[in-house]
């Protein structure tokens, strides 16, 4: 099973390579979404520290929900996913793998990013580094629950709407939770409440959304 996973992953990052201007798509969202309200709110830096932490959330969540549509339609469309629903190992791992791949390409660079973003902000260094924290905790969290949304929408026409339709209501906890631990930390109130709940639906999403979506591609594949 390992070895599959891991040729999921390493296939998954050939493909996304090879289809750059996907991946540049949402890490520009992103950015531009985080860079405009400055200059659109202005130069107060007590405004602006008071509102980063939602901005920052809500633009990664946009920017996940960008990718969704393609996470399983490549392999639909060349007959790779029947492959992979008749493979040996279960179909859970796979979608695992494939779901890694999808947050190392789209969630990953957002992380990373968020500290040099953070600056247009006038953000401390204690709350740039929960930032972080809480996208590195909450970003697998969105492309899990988003697998299961891209997995019930597969080959249908519109698709990108409406998995938007159904995956938005489950990502709200985790733009609550997330935002909250970097306006707690900021504020001075701490932010180990909110992390822990971050943590917890990371760790239910990782364990119940591969499930979910192997039974819905079964579902999309017939």
């Amino acid at each position: 099973m390992f070895n599959a996973f891991r040729t999921i992953v390493v296939r998954d990052l050939l493909l996304a390579m090879r289809r750059r201007s996907d991946v540049l798509t949402t890490l520009f969202f992103f950015v531009i979404v985080v860079s405009l309200f400055p200059l659109g709110i202005g130069p107060e830096l007590d405004t602006l520290r008071l509102i980063a932490p939602g901005v920052f959330w809500v633009a990664a969540l946009l920017a996940s929900m960008l990718a969704l549509e393609k996470l399983f339609f490549v392999d639909y469309q060349d007959g790779s996913l029947e492959q992979m629903l008749l493979a040996p190992q279960p179909l859970s791992i796979l979608v695992l793998g494939k779901v890694l791949a999808h947050w190392l390409v789209t969630g990953l660079p957002l992380v990373l990013l968020s500290p040099l973003l953070g600056l247009q902000y006038d953000l401390p260094a204690a709350t740039i580094a929960t930032m972080m924290f809480t996208l590195l905790i909450g970003t697998p969290a969105l492309s899990l629950i988003g697998a299961i949304g891209a997995a019930l929408t597969l080959g249908i026409r519109g698709g990108g709407v409406l998995v938007s339709l159904l995956v938005l209501p489950l990502y709200i906890p985790v733009l609550i939770f997330g935002a909250g631990a970097v306006e707690a930390e900021a504020s001075g109130l701490g932010g180990a409440g909110h992390l822990s709940m971050l943590g917890a639906i990371l760790l239910l999403a990782a364990l119940a959304a591969p499930l979910a979506t192997a039974a819905a591609l079964r579902i999309s594949a017939e």
